[in-house]
């Protein structure tokens, strides 16, 4: 990424700091289980995301790019990209998300070398498996091998699981090309320095000529922007930026729920609540000590 990390949500691995950091989202609409914290906001992850769609149809949407993936299809995220990943109408989907070492067997593995040509490459950020491509089938296979899997674990699961992410990088290594360009855009670059902001005053009251301001452009083209690259608006962004962030709080600090709603740009601690309920179907309090 050319901008820092810290400037956009980082969507930690559920199960990091396990033996076996190997994270599967079931996803129907707008529900995901588990509730993963970057789930419907812009985000990032250091590990790499394959996803396999069950049914409908959903939409990935990064910086630069904006892609559908329907049923029985899947694609693959990158790690470190800034993404989000919206239904279309109904939609039913597994996200198989872990980091990269699963892949490299040991230190100083040949392995290595075939994750590398791949893994971090800015030229690859995303990249499609449709169902009507031959190259593909394959891999897709090995997706809904993996969805399946899920249903039927035995003692075994942790080592089908890590057989199986490896004849999947083959698959994809023998199959993928990396591109020899970043094609980068005049709106990524603009929704760069949006996002940027927000993740630098998200806890201030931002109006949307401050935001239009730090890219440079009039309200009109920085709601267009939003409206092109995320098919948002600003405020719905900031809000749900807002509430992960504020999620990250209640995880991971004992300041009282007041004082996190203030930091994170919530004047109002029962409007803070009710977003706060809609996004994660639990109130601060409850969603405090489940965690």
């Amino acid at each position: 990424m050319k901008n820092t990390q810290n400037d956009y949500i980082n969507s930690i691995n559920l199960n990091a700091g396990s033996n076996f950091p190997y994270l599967v989202l079931d996803v129907r609409n707008d529900q995901s289980y588990p509730r993963s914290p970057g789930f419907q906001v812009m985000h990032w992850h250091e590990d790499l995301q394959f996803i396999y769609v069950l049914d409908g149809e959903i939409e990935i949407k990064t910086l630069d790019t904006s892609v559908r993936v329907n049923k029985s299809s899947g694609i693959f995220i990158n790690k470190n990209v800034i993404h989000l990943v919206k239904k279309s109408l109904f939609c039913h989907y597994n996200s198989f998300i872990f980091p990269d070492y699963f892949l490299k067997f040991y230190f100083g593995s040949p392995g290595e070398a075939l994750v590398r040509r791949i893994v971090g490459k800015d030229e690859l950020s995303i990249c499609c498996f449709p169902k009507e491509a031959e190259w593909s089938n394959s891999i897709l296979s090995i997706l809904f091998k993996l969805t399946d899997l899920e249903n039927r674990k035995t003692e075994f699961y942790s080592y089908e699981v890590l057989c199986l992410l490896s004849a999947l990088w083959l698959e994809v290594c023998r199959n993928i090309q990396i591109p020899t360009e970043n094609t980068a855009t005049v709106v990524g670059t603009r929704m760069q320095k949006f996002l940027q902001y927000i993740s630098e005053h998200y806890g201030e009251d931002i109006s949307l000529d401050q935001l239009a301001g730090s890219g440079n452009v009039s309200k009109s083209e920085c709601l267009r922007c939003f409206k092109t690259s995320m098919q948002t608006t600003p405020y719905k962004y900031l809000t749900e930026y807002r509430l992960s962030k504020a999620a990250e709080l209640l995880k991971n600090s004992d300041e009282s729920i007041g004082n996190i709603a203030e930091s994170v740009g919530f004047r109002q601690i029962s409007h803070f609540g009710k977003c706060f309920k809609e996004k994660t179907g639990a109130s601060p309090r409850d969603y405090r000590k489940k965690i």
